[in-house]
């Protein structure tokens, strides 16, 4: 169980097996302010096994996966252009909204550089 308190001043945080004491204090002192949340119920789930994340696997394209990939590494479409042999900025950005194509040369770059396979980007 979990005992959390937030007041513009305090924020008490109290986890495992809270006596019933200390319970009736906060009750008293916080009224409806205090929540507790009881960890225990909780359910875990393999993420990728959810409908969720396959209905979103499944719209991702190739150049959603090279923009998050570019983004997730910090780096502009001029630097990734540049990374990959000179590609210009535009033909990155034409490649990531779908107008281009991204070729198999492209994509083994791609896969190279961000140390993931290459399916990713075909």
């Amino acid at each position: 169980m979990q005992a959390v308190v937030k007041t513009p001043h305090i924020e008490i945080k109290i986890k495992g097996d809270i006596p019933q004491k200390i319970i009736a204090l906060l009750k008293e002192e916080y009224g409806r302010k205090v929540k507790f949340i009881n960890d225990e119920d909780d359910e875990y789930v393999n993420i990728v096994e959810t409908e969720w994340y396959k209905k979103i696997k499944a719209e991702k394209t190739p150049a959603d996966n090279m923009k998050i990939y570019r983004k997730l590494h910090k780096m502009t479409q001029e630097k990734l252009g540049e990374r990959l042999g000179g590609i210009p900025r535009q033909h990155i950005s034409n490649m990531e909204n779908g107008i281009r194509p991204i070729s198999k040369s492209t994509a083994k770059k791609l896969a190279k550089l961000f140390e993931i396979s290459i399916e990713r980007f075909i």
